[in-house]
């Protein structure tokens, strides 16, 4: 069985072996059925990811080629014969190409199943288990999702989706450990988030929460501050109704719970570091 990675660099694993192409279309065409394990993958689909909308004559011979270079790596890397590999790993399809679901785990999928174990802790509040089942979500992350591959639509499309999916989850988790009590473990994450995301309203407001609950106040006021600045230099906005009212709990030192307001919904979307968090 191997274990396939997107979560990072491209990563092929099987019998303590690791491998990945280093052609630049072949690592996408490897990218495109990875991310569509179980799935077939038109011809046309990836000729459209490798070329964008002026593909090559030879297009289609080409990806043909491209096709049993990865069936070579494959048998290279699990010790099968190529024949095999094309049998049950890489397989031809009327229209295309799949990557059998049985041929491999892909990391992709094991970040789904314990973001949303993690999402059910935090609807039972049950955050313990959440904060475990999070952080071990994101500690799959080897670095930013298809960090060296070259991106065509469709793949850019899904790396900006396990992007989002990847902040979504680290804002369910820090919500976890301030409902924990862990504030002061969770600033520099925030601090650091909060510079890489400087128009990101649920990080500031965390950011902001922590650091009033860590009896930084006048810390808390200047990120609003920072925040405010941005999105009218930016966007010609001022933050939204949620962070004004945090401003206006940390302002006048108003402990209520509903000055603050619940960040965690019952539900997320399906698809988005402790330690290592942060790649």
């Amino acid at each position: 069985m191997m274990e396939l990675g997107v979560l990072g660099p491209l990563c092929v694993r099987a019998n303590g072996r690791v491998d990945a192409p280093s052609a630049p279309k072949l690592r996408n065409v490897l990218a495109m059925l990875m991310v569509h394990t179980g799935q077939v993958v038109p011809a046309t689909s990836l000729v459209r990811d490798l070329w964008d909308d002026d593909p090559p004559v030879s297009g289609p011979a080409t990806l043909q080629t491209y096709i049993l270079n990865l069936r070579k790596m494959f048998a290279s890397v699990t010790g099968m014969p190529t024949a095999e590999v094309a049998r049950e790993v890489l397989v031809t399809r009327a229209g295309g190409y799949l990557l059998a679901a049985g041929a491999g785990t892909l990391d992709v999928h094991r970040y789904q199943r314990l973001a949303r174990s993690g999402r059910e802790a935090l609807a039972r509040r049950d955050d313990g288990a959440a904060v475990r089942d999070l952080n071990d979500a994101l500690l799959l992350w080897r670095g930013p999702a298809l960090v060296d591959v070259p991106a065509g639509r469709v793949l850019e499309s899904k790396r900006r989706q396990l992007e989002e999916s990847r902040l979504v989850t680290l804002e369910y988790l820090v919500d976890a450990q301030l409902r924990l009590g862990m504030y002061r473990e969770v600033l520099a994450e925030l601090a650091a988030l909060t510079v890489e995301n400087p128009l990101h309203e649920g990080l500031h407001g965390q950011y902001m929460r922590a650091l009033y609950l860590s009896g930084r106040r006048a810390q808390a006021l200047e990120v609003f501050r920072r925040l405010r600045t941005a999105l009218v230099a930016e966007l010609g906005l001022d933050p939204g109704p949620r962070l004004q009212r945090l401003h206006r709990a940390v302002l006048t030192a108003d402990g209520d719970d509903h000055a603050w307001g619940d960040p965690v919904p019952a539900e997320a979307p399906a698809v988005a570091l402790g330690g290592a968090r942060r790649y």
